[in-house]
């Protein structure tokens, strides 16, 4: 071979490892390139959907410019690249492709918030949950018993057996691992506030101080007097004497109650009406928050055995009926 087909075969060479690398500069650039959209996007990875349906998905929303640079990627470093996941994913400006193809491969979900506040009932939070967009409403057509029974807890009462608290959930997750969620925060709060209760209680379980609280939580919703609450329910079944509180009665008429409680209403023979039943209603007749949960094994000391709404939120507590029917009196006439 002669000295000048050496040469030429040595241009050749640097001509073609120019290219290859002006090629490589250009398909590194499309990778790195940033994504078309202005403001930040939800995007769906749909369940079962290849690297390539998602590519020329992103392809056809102008997303990004061309598919066959990532196409190229995945065959090219097939083990470096996540496996993409199902899911909504939030796509922001200035992104790049490269930087989207791990996102969609990361467990960087959208999330959403689902919030139950402090003293609703279990019903409730079934009508909270139907509602919840993005959420598998997997128990629309159970009833409350088979509701328990899904979550491994048949001959349960659901009510008072699950956490107020924000949950939080992706798109596709089922409403079965929310009330899971919620069930074992409130199993795992009430076990610890059990554990550090008072020596000496009226109550002797764990359940028991669920349903106390369940009364103090639709009782008030004023942080210092959670406890004085407690001390009257306290002092209440030390004595034998009758609970008497209106939020029972309210559990007890169920679809009955127009907002309104009437003298009759008072002794209507009901499983939760506590002017009729002796001591604590059989079950909690709703979801209590810690605060209310740590009152009822905190109860305050003291000598009051009755307590009225004084109109402004908060109560007025007193340790003799003549002191407690002057405070209802003066409730009765500052509502009028």
């Amino acid at each position: 071979m002669t000295m000048r087909w050496v040469k030429v075969l040595l241009i050749v060479a640097i001509i073609a490892a120019l290219s290859a690398f002006a090629g490589f500069r250009y398909w590194q650039s499309r990778l790195e390139a940033p994504i078309a959209i202005e403001e930040s996007t939800i995007y769906e990875v749909p369940r079962g959907a290849s690297f390539d349906q998602v590519m020329g998905d992103l392809d056809e929303r102008g997303i990004i410019a061309e598919a066959w640079p990532f196409r190229l990627l995945v065959r090219v470093f097939p083990d470096e690249l996540p496996a993409l996941r199902a899911g909504e994913f939030m796509l922001e400006p200035g992104m790049s492709g490269r930087k989207v193809i791990g996102l969609l491969g990361s467990d960087n979900v959208v999330t959403y918030p689902l919030t139950i506040p402090e003293g609703w009932t279990f019903e409730q939070m079934r009508v909270l949950l139907a509602a919840a967009p993005k959420l598998q409403h997997s128990t629309a057509k159970m009833s409350d018993a088979e509701v328990m029974a899904a979550l491994g807890h048949p001959g349960e009462h659901p009510e008072g057996r699950f956490f107020p608290d924000t949950y939080q959930y992706h798109k596709g997750i089922s409403d079965l691992e929310i009330l899971r969620q919620a069930y074992q925060r409130m199993e795992k709060t009430l076990a610890a506030v059990w554990a550090e209760r008072d020596d000496g209680l009226v109550i002797d379980s764990a359940y028991e101080a669920l349903i106390l609280a369940s009364l103090i939580e639709r009782e008030t919703g004023v942080d210092g007097e959670r406890h004085r609450i407690a001390g009257v329910f306290e002092r209440r079944l030390e004595r034998g004497m009758r609970l008497q509180t209106d939020p029972t009665v309210i559990y007890g008429l169920g679809d009955d109650y127009d907002g309104n409680i009437t003298r009759a209403d008072l002794r209507r023979s009901t499983p939760y009406n506590t002017y009729v039943i002796p001591g604590l209603p059989p079950t909690p007749i709703a979801m209590p928050g810690r605060a209310a949960l740590e009152a009822a094994v905190h109860p305050a000391e003291g000598d009051a055995l009755y307590f009225v709404a004084t109109g402004d939120g908060g109560h007025h507590f007193s340790s003799t009926l003549r002191e407690h029917n002057a405070a209802v009196q003066r409730y009765i006439l500052n509502r009028r």
